[in-house]
C-alpha cells in the first residue's frame, strides 16, 4: 500500500486555472480543498502545528482567504481571531498601511485596539507569492505593538521568493510549488 502525505493530497486536490486572473498566470485554486472537510481540517492543523507551543494569543487573517483559515485556526488554538481588511471595510478607528503589488498598490487596515500591547500573534493566509501583503500585515502588527510569532500559509510559490522579504519572521508553508 502506498501512503500519500498530506502535501500530496492537497496538491492532488488543488486545481490549476490557466490564464487567471490574466494571461500567462496559472492560478492555484484552493476551493476544492475547502470543500473537502477532512482535508481542510488537516490543512489548518498543519498550518498551526509549528506554532502550537509559541503562546499564540490571536490569529490574524488577511482578507479574504486568510479569514477562512485563520478563523478555524483560532478555534483550533483556543485564541481570538483578528481580521486585517482592505481600506474602508473596518468600522472602528484603524491603522493602515499601503504597499506595492505586482500591478499597483493596495492598502490594508487593522483596528487600533485589535491587539493588546505585547500580544503574540500568528498571521495566516492561503498563499505566499511575493510576500508583500504578509510583510505589510507584520508592519501593522508592530504598529499596534503586537509580536509576530510566525506567518503561516497553505501554499507557497517558491519561484516568486516571497520568503526573502519575510526573512525576519518564522515562515511556514504546508505545500510548495
Amino acid at each position: 500500500m502506498i501512503q500519500t502525505t498530506l502535501s500530496d493530497r492537497i496538491k492532488e486536490t488543488i486545481r490549476d486555472i490557466p490564464d487567471f486572473p490574466k494571461k500567462g498566470i496559472i492560478f492555484k485554486d484552493i476551493t476544492p480543498v475547502l470543500a473537502n472537510n477532512e482535508l481542510f481540517t488537516e490543512s489548518v492543523k498543519a498550518m498551526v502545528q509549528p506554532f502550537q507551543s509559541s503562546g499564540v494569543q490571536a490569529i490574524i487573517g488577511i482578507e479574504s482567504r486568510g479569514f477562512i483559515f485563520g478563523s478555524v485556526a483560532a478555534k483550533e488554538l483556543g485564541c481570538g481571531f483578528i481580521p486585517v481588511r482592505k481600506k474602508g471595510k473596518l468600522p472602528a478607528e484603524t491603522y493602515e498601511i499601503s504597499y506595492a503589488l505586482e500591478y499597483g498598490e493596495s492598502t490594508l487596515e487593522i483596528h487600533t485596539d485589535a491587539i493588546k500591547k505585547g500580544a503574540r500573534v500568528l498571521i495566516m493566509d492561503d498563499l505566499l507569492a511575493t510576500g508583500g501583503t504578509a510583510k505589510a500585515v507584520a508592519e501593522l502588527v508592530k504598529k499596534v505593538k503586537g509580536e509576530v510569532v510566525g506567518i503561516s500559509f497553505l501554499v507557497e510559490l517558491t519561484f516568486l521568493k516571497g520568503r526573502d522579504i519575510l526573512k525576519d519572521y518564522p515562515v511556514h508553508s504546508v505545500i510548495t510549488y
